[in-house]
Parts: C-alpha cells; sequence; structure tokens
C-alpha cells in the first residue's frame, strides 16, 4: 500500500512510544517491592472537579447528548469570555471562541485556515513535537529557531526579525512551553508580535497551560496585544480534563465563518457531553478547587527543581508555569555509564522503575542531552522518585 508522501514528515511521538516502554516494565515491575513512578506523561493527576463529573452525569440523564452548532454551546462560549475579563483582565466577545474537540482540533483547524503548502512557520526549539507536526499536516514548513537557557527557551523579536524570509507566513508560539514550562516575557512577545503585524503575518499562540502560571510577571494572555492574535486553549490542564477531549480557540471576527466552515466538515462539533459538563468549571466551587490544585502544582514545582539540581539534574530556568523540569541529564547519563537522554531514560527506568520523557521528541538544539520530567504526580510520588534518583545518582 503506498501512502500519502505527507506522513513521512510526521515523526513517532516518541512521549509516547516511551510511554509504551514503560507500561510494559511497569507490568514486571508490579511483581516486585518498586511499582513503576510515571513522570513522563503531561497529564494532570487530579481528575475532573466534582461538578463537572455531576453535570456530565446530568447531561447523559436528560437527554443533552446531540450534535451542538460547530462553534460550540453559546453558553458555554459565553462563559469562556467572562472567565478571560475575570481572570486576565481581557475583553474577549464570546462570538470569537471556537469550541474544539480538544486544543489539537484547534491547531489543526488554524493551521488548514491559514497555512498554504509551502508557507514556513517559525516556532522554537525546543518545543512540542505536535505543534510542528499539525503544519506539516497543512502542508507547511516548520522552521525550528534554536533557543537556549539565556532566552528561556523562547522566540525573541530579533531572532524573528532574522529568520523572516519570503515564504514565511508567521510564527506558532507557545507560552508556558512544553517542555521547559518557560513563558516569553509580555513585552517581548509584543515586540514579536509587532514583527509579525509589521509583515502581514500572523501570530498563533499554543496557551493550554496559561491557567497554570505561577509568577505574575508573565501570566497573561497574549490576547491582550490585539484582536488579531489567534490563540489556542484548552480544558485539559488547568480544569483536569484530558480524556474528555475539549478545547477552544479565540480567533479574529473575519476567521470565524472559516473555522466554522472547516469544523462542520471535519468534526461536526465538540463532544455535547464534555460541552455541558464544562459549564461546571466556571462555578465558584470549581473554580477554587482549581486554584488550590495550581498552588499544589506550584508546591510540587518548589520542592521537585532544587532536588534535581542537587543530584545533577541541573534545571537551567525555573519554569513559570504548566508542570515539567527540563533537566540536563549529561553528568547523570555519565553516571550510569550511558549517554544520551533516550538511553539515559531507558536506563533510568531499568534501575529506578522511574518514567521520564527524553529530549528526543521536542525538537534539535541539545535536546539530546535534556530530558523531561513531569511533576503532574502527588508529592509522595515525587518524593519516592527522589529518593530513587539519590539512590542512583548521589
Amino acid at each position: 500500500m503506498q501512502f500519502a508522501a505527507r506522513t513521512e514528515r510526521i515523526d513517532p511521538f516518541y512521549v509516547m512510544e516511551m510511554a509504551k516502554t514503560a507500561q510494559t516494565m511497569a507490568r514486571a515491575a508490579a511483581q516486585g517491592r518498586e511499582p513503576m513512578i510515571f513522570l513522563n506523561v503531561g497529564e494532570p493527576d487530579f481528575t475532573a472537579a466534582p461538578a463537572v463529573a455531576e453535570a456530565a452525569a446530568r447531561a447523559i440523564r436528560d437527554g443533552r447528548t446531540q450534535y451542538t452548532n460547530s462553534l460550540g454551546l453559546d453558553s458555554l462560549r459565553e462563559a469562556l469570555s467572562g472567565w478571560y475579563a475575570q481572570r486576565f483582565g481581557v475583553q474577549v466577545p464570546a462570538r470569537r471562541i471556537v469550541v474544539t474537540a480538544g486544543a489539537s482540533a484547534a491547531l489543526h483547524l488554524a493551521c488548514l485556515a491559514l497555512i498554504n503548502a509551502g508557507d514556513e512557520i517559525l516556532m522554537s526549539d525546543p518545543g512540542y513535537p505536535c505543534n510542528r507536526h499539525f503544519v506539516s499536516a497543512a502542508e507547511g514548513v516548520p522552521v525550528l529557531i534554536p533557543t537556549n537557557a539565556q532566552e528561556r527557551y523562547q522566540l525573541s523579536s530579533a531572532k524573528v526579525q532574522a529568520a523572516w524570509g519570503a515564504k514565511t507566513r508567521g510564527v506558532l508560539l507557545a507560552s508556558p512551553s512544553n517542555p521547559t514550562g518557560t513563558s516569553i516575557a509580555p513585552g517581548e512577545l509584543r515586540a514579536i508580535h509587532d514583527v509579525v503585524r509589521a509583515r502581514g503575518g500572523i501570530t498563533l499562540i499554543d496557551e493550554i497551560y496559561l491557567g497554570l502560571s505561577h509568577d505574575e510577571a508573565f501570566g497573561q494572555s497574549a490576547l491582550a496585544l490585539g484582536e488579531d492574535i489567534i490563540s489556542i486553549n484548552s480544558f485539559s490542564k488547568y480544569f483536569n480534563m484530558t480524556g474528555w477531549r475539549l478545547g477552544w480557540m479565540v480567533v479574529p471576527d473575519t476567521m470565524v465563518a472559516v473555522v466554522e466552515r472547516l469544523a462542520q466538515n471535519l468534526f461536526i462539533c465538540a463532544s455535547s457531553i464534555a460541552q455541558h459538563a464544562a459549564l461546571a468549571c466556571f462555578e465558584p466551587e470549581s473554580i477554587a478547587l482549581y486554584e488550590q490544585r495550581r498552588a499544589e502544582f506550584k508546591a510540587r514545582r518548589d520542592y521537585f527543581i532544587p532536588a534535581l539540581n542537587q543530584l545533577g539534574l541541573k534545571v537551567p530556568v525555573m519554569p513559570d508555569g504548566a508542570f515539567y523540569a527540563w533537566a540536563d541529564c549529561s553528568s547523570a547519563a555519565q553516571k550510569l555509564g550511558v549517554q544520551g537522554s533516550w538511553d539515559f531514560a531507558l536506563e533510568l527506568m531499568r534501575r529506578t522503575h522511574l518514567a521520564a520523557t527524553p529530549g528526543r521528541d521536542f525538537g534539535h538544539a541539545e535536546t539530546a542531552h535534556f530530558i523531561r520530567f513531569s511533576t503532574a504526580n502527588s508529592m509522595a510520588q515525587l518524593h519516592e522518585a527522589v529518593a530513587r534518583l539519590r539512590r542512583e545518582l548521589a
């Protein structure tokens, strides 16, 4: 069977490939004294708030399971509009909000709506792999620009300006970013957007971890910069609804009808049950719970990253959001007699039954020397993980 050429441009999602290896080892480890600790997948250990679960059950009982409008429930779009005003102080009209089948569908729709074959999209390296693959799937060309710790692993206006060429269509940013957990400083983000806007390009930004910001200096939505920003967001991270597959995007008024037409044909709509359930995310008791959980994520960061640094797994930049630790494992790998983060991750699993994600997925800018830990796990599990790491590396 002959497959489309575009499939050759899509690398395997090594996070999930490593996860399969971890699961195989976990079954064997279950018979021993040290069960596998999973710090590899970026998924909150918390589940949906109780009010959300009840709202889903109620929607099913009441038979509210039919298709919705392709743009999403009007009530949910209004609730999101209110959340932007209350949380970020940004006025985002509900008419510009499109509810999608996860942030993945939002990125897919945005890329299909905006990118022509051969268009180049500038992106930071390291970065979340699927974002560049959405560009490739739309026949665009992701251009990965190496970044470093001094730049907080984020693009700068100077680098965007220097990399802009005849085929450049725009930028795809992520703030906070996966795998580094770092955000773009508001002033620099404005400068980047000014460069893009002056060239008639598009500024597309992944803000799915914005709700899990831990630093007021960074926790601001790019939507404050103007109505020409296209923002992608999700109920998966801050709202702890990963498997519900519900996200949204904020687009300019002129883009709504285009996205609606694409969504009608490709997805029809996001899950109606998940949409009705998500309305309960914005009830006061749900927001209070999510804020407690955000504080817990910060406490985990504040414990785990200093512990990694003490063990020689240096995290060059303290993440200001999300729940990741992007650690240089060069010296730690030498202690275990291996080279590179891929072999280090495998050896770590073998010796300590601790699963983490090697940097291979996230680009080419020294990623072979880095490993990503997810701190979206209980404090007890993090303490145990540190104890196992100390046993091998101290």
